[in-house]
């Protein structure tokens, strides 16, 4: 059963590759949605998929990769939408 996910990151995540580690690892999961930088300097994603899959992508952008500095994530529940791959 798939879940969906929309997060937002707050810190030091633009400019640091956290986008692009996002996306990596959203493709090696099976996760699909899509990854953007917002103007405040915050990053947003949405996942899509079986839920543990979706809940580790949730915790890897509570910690982000290397060069990061996240400082909190506010997750929101959505229903499905049938996305399929992911983008960034």
């Amino acid at each position: 059963m798939a879940v969906r996910r929309r997060v937002v990151v707050s810190g030091s995540v633009q400019g640091v590759g956290f986008r692009a580690a996002v996306s990596r690892h959203a493709r090696t999961r099976g996760v699909a949605g899509w990854v953007r930088n917002l103007p405040t300097g915050q990053v947003e994603a949405v996942f899509e998929g079986d839920e543990p899959a979706v809940a580790g992508m949730v915790r890897f952008c509570s910690q982000g990769p290397a060069g990061a500095a996240v400082a909190g994530v506010e997750v929101v529940e959505e229903a499905p939408v049938g996305e399929t791959g992911f983008s960034a």
